[in-house]
């Protein structure tokens, strides 16, 4: 697509060079002079005389400079000044307050204000105060390229279109196209006045004709399609471009403005959590509502804190005011009037919509959802790609009617898409929900279990297929639950896993075995120790550091010490898994490939692995008395492993026929039930002894 006009900061010709975020006017008495005296300065205003939702308006402006005019209207302007300093100061941008004089300015700086101009002044004054406003806002964004992410993030996120009199088409910013559900960004001019009301139209068009015979900005409203909003459009003439340029401004219908200052994220510029609660509990207690009455989705950004580490917090933050702008056009463009949008954590929002909802129609709009967040966000050049889950809980007229169930029941079905396999949506039933809560359960338990000593350490013997001897063990963790009794290791980890707590197991589990294993007695010194390390400890820096010190620290020797990894652990980076491998064999270390037969399972694979046993996962191995293809696949492993100078240990054996099929076909250990199921070290030692005796 050819574009003679742009306005995103990327993805554009030259034609987007120079433009510039508007800057936010409040003047209640010189709203049209400060505004034309600003725009000499170069910059695109946004102006009003209004302070009723001067918060939001100014976050959704992506403006970065905002101006009080507080000349002959100090109430307005005080009040302006409380509504609009939490958002400057969360947005890190400059709140400029022009005062009457020198005296009061003690008083604006107490209330926000971050620079200051006092009459008289022209041009260049205003001019000079406005570029250290600029260097403000580019100081607290981290200064050079940090500020000129954000500042080109915010613009590719705002919402705007050019115009050059007298062509066809007109140009609009990707945030305006999504909204107005225009497939291209170059559209005729026609089709923008399509979307106006008839009765906006011909103020539209007198406004503009107005703009370019007098060449001063000017603006036109009109309807949106929800909550009775209004979008205003103001324009000015670039004479650089020779094109109109519009800023649009969305003049939201709130339903309780006497609450909203203290109600309103100061990030974002969306309700908070407090006042979504209490729209949702408004809709449940209509007993008029058809149902469902009410249906919440949760919708979470996934791995955002990447993003803060990445790009730094202020771009974090630009991007969140950037999910939330996307999450409302998708609302407003669908055209539910009846519906509510917060952010109610660091990186989680919810949609509250009310009836006519239908499960099938709060579906469709997550999965937009979705796909909205997912397009990636601009910043300088780069893009940042963000992925989100959604889950969607509702209430009808049965059952329990409150707000906190219904949080509750979307939060879970949130916690579930997150952790889930069964796609980016998810919806709680009755069945999912009890499960969900469960599984919420059982997270909350196992962080208690660590503290309770609820965590025991049992060993499986691993067994020389020719000698019949115990020549190892392998340590498996064991859930000693108050009510749901003994868990393995399988819901153990997967527990751990759905609730990122996998790397504070593993470490509690390895510290646990280690030190048992140490202080085991002579007789069992010859005894090799197999411990299980998951793909999240091998992701952690410093790993292999942080495992050679606890073993040492645990006064294990480390020769006598194997350590275990699955496939999947690896094969991710195979590259960094060998030079890990490798690190930890020069330590004194054995490696094993876990449960192999389930992942990728090549040959390349295992060659380019520094290696000392291959262990043949239990699936491979339970039916190879009864199948032939069975039988060849092991036979298979075994000598790839044999090819590589790899040892072969099986696992799940239970029975002697299972035994003496390995043994022909050249395995060299064994674990399982047919020696012995896991034991503690006190049945462990028993059993060594009475082996001893039996050989004796």
């Amino acid at each position: 697509m050819n574009r003679h006009v742009g306005l995103s900061g990327a993805a554009v010709d030259t034609g987007a060079a120079g433009v510039k975020l508007p800057l936010f006017l409040l003047s209640f008495h010189s709203r049209n002079e400060l505004g034309a005296l600003i725009e000499r300065t170069g910059r695109q205003v946004i102006a009003g005389r209004r302070i009723e939702g001067a918060e939001r308006r100014f976050i959704s402006s992506g403006a970065t400079i905002a101006v009080i005019d507080a000349r002959g209207a100090t109430a307005e302007a005080e009040g302006a000044c409380a509504a609009l300093t939490g958002a400057t100061q969360s947005a890190g941008s400059a709140l400029l307050v022009i005062a009457e004089q020198v005296a009061d300015l003690d008083r604006w700086f107490d209330l926000g204000a971050t620079h200051y101009l006092v009459p008289p002044f022209g041009e260049a004054e205003l001019r000079a105060v406005l570029a250290f406003a600029d260097r403000h806002v580019e100081r607290v964004a981290g200064g050079g390229r940090a500020a000129s992410q954000r500042a080109a993030l915010r613009l590719a996120e705002s919402e705007a279109w050019i115009w050059k009199p007298g062509e066809r088409l007109v140009s609009l910013s990707p945030a305006f196209a999504e909204r107005i559900g225009a497939m291209r960004e170059i559209v005729p001019m026609s089709m923008l006045f399509r979307l106006i009301d008839r009765p906006s139209r011909r103020l539209a068009r007198e406004a503009i004709d107005r703009l370019l015979v007098t060449g001063r900005s000017t603006a036109f409203a009109h309807g949106g399609r929800g909550h009775g909003d209004r979008l205003a459009h103001h324009i000015s003439y670039d004479r650089d471009r020779g094109a109109v340029v519009a800023w649009i401004e969305i003049n939201r219908a709130e339903a309780e403005p006497e609450r909203e200052r203290e109600d309103i994220d100061a990030l974002t510029g969306l309700p908070t959590a407090d006042r979504i609660r209490r729209w949702v509990e408004a809709r449940l207690a209509d007993d008029a509502a058809p149902d469902p009455r009410c249906a919440l989705l949760m919708l979470g950004i996934m791995r955002f804190g990447l993003v803060n580490a990445a790009f730094g917090r202020p771009t974090g933050d630009a991007v969140l005011q950037g999910v939330a702008r996307r999450i409302e056009r998708v609302i407003d463009r669908i055209g539910i009037g009846n519906a509510m949008v917060a952010r109610t954590a660091g990186s989680e929002f919810a949609i509250a919509l009310g009836p006519p909802v239908s499960a099938d129609s709060a579906e469709l709009i997550a999965n937009r959802l979705v796909e909205s967040v997912a397009w990636p966000f601009v910043s300088g050049d780069s893009l940042i790609p963000l992925s989100c889950r959604v889950g969607i809980a509702a209430i009808d007229g049965e059952g329990r009617r409150d707000a906190g169930t219904l949080f509750q029941r979307a939060a879970a079905a949130l916690a579930a898409a997150k952790h889930g396999d069964s796609g980016l949506v998810r919806a709680l039933d009755a069945d999912s929900e009890a499960e969900a809560h469960r599984r919420n359960q059982l997270e909350i338990d196992l962080r208690r279990a660590l503290d309770h000593d609820q965590i025991d350490i049992l060993f499986q013997p691993q067994v020389d297929v020719g000698t019949g001897r115990i020549m190892g063990v392998e340590a498996l963790a064991r859930w000693r639950h108050p009510q749901l009794g003994e868990l393995g290791a399988v819901p153990l980890f997967a527990t751990a896993a759905r609730s990122d707590f996998v790397v504070q197991l593993s470490t509690y589990v390895q510290q646990r075995a280690l030190a048992i294993a140490s202080a085991w007695p002579p007789s069992m010194h010859d005894l090799r120790l197999a411990m299980n390390v998951t793909a999240s400890d091998i992701a952690q820096p410093g790993f292999v550091e942080e495992l050679l010190s606890r073993v040492d620290a645990a006064g294990f020797p480390r020769t006598r010490l194997t350590v275990e990894v699955t496939e999947s652990g690896l094969i991710s980076d195979l590259a960094g898994a060998a030079d890990l491998l490798a690190q930890l064999r020069r330590a004194g270390l054995r490696v094993a490939i876990d449960d192999f037969g389930t992942g990728y399972s090549s040959l390349a694979y295992l060659k380019a692995l520094p290696l000392d046993y291959l262990k043949i996962d239990k699936t491979l191995a339970e039916d190879i008395t009864g199948s032939t293809r069975d039988r060849i696949v092991v036979r298979g492993v075994i000598d790839m492993a044999r090819s590589l100078g790899l040892s072969v240990i099986t696992e799940g054996v239970e029975t002697q026929a299972q035994l003496s099929l390995l043994a022909r076909e050249g395995c060299n250990y064994y674990q399982g039930f047919l020696c012995s199921p896991p034991i503690d070290s006190s049945a462990l030692q028993a059993l060594l002894a009475e082996q001893a005796e039996a050989v004796g």
